[in-house]
């Protein structure tokens, strides 16, 4: 592969309830519940679960997560995995700016709460982008950050093909 492109993914996971209804403290209370997908049966059997990233137990998400703590290399580095996104001619992550799916949207560009905080903590202000777990950081201008109005994957062929297909698949 040569050029990966995602659209609207939750790299550094996601906290939160999509499309929530009702007021912050609403919403604040099925984050609180929603930390069952922690558990090995979810994580086993739903694939949301295993996007399930709490910023305010950072230790439980590192220690119960079995694929997105794993695979963002967060308890110990897999090398393969770092040196598969280092293989890549480009790597393109397209942000929708208004998501209501994605919690936080900046999850799409692995930005994501800083650690104990409800405040968002960008990629290039993180600990994945200075320890360079993953190699993000060493893909220098090969990384690139793209952002779309609207919300989770709403876009036009027409969008697709001009920001997507034709500059990163010609």
């Amino acid at each position: 592969m040569k050029t990966l492109v995602t659209l609207g993914s939750q790299h550094q996971g996601i906290y939160g309830l999509p499309k929530c209804p009702g007021d912050k403290r609403y919403c604040d209370y099925f984050r609180r519940v929603l930390n069952f997908a922690y558990s090995n049966w979810a994580q086993r059997i739903l694939a949301p679960a295993g996007y399930w990233h709490d910023p305010l137990d950072e230790q439980t998400y590192k220690k119960k997560s079995k694929f997105l703590a794993d695979i963002n290399n967060e308890v110990f580095i897999n090398q393969k995995y770092r040196t598969n996104i280092l293989r890549l001619q480009k790597l393109v992550l397209v942000k929708f700016n208004n998501d209501t799916t994605v919690q936080p949207k900046d999850s799409s560009w692995f930005g994501f709460y800083k650690p104990g905080t409800l405040n968002i903590q960008r990629l290039n202000e993180s600990s994945l982008w200075f320890q360079d777990r993953i190699g993000l950081r060493q893909m220098g201008n090969r990384l690139l950050l793209l952002a779309k109005n609207g919300d989770h994957l709403q876009f036009t062929e027409e969008w697709l093909i001009t920001n997507i297909v034709r500059p990163f698949f010609k």
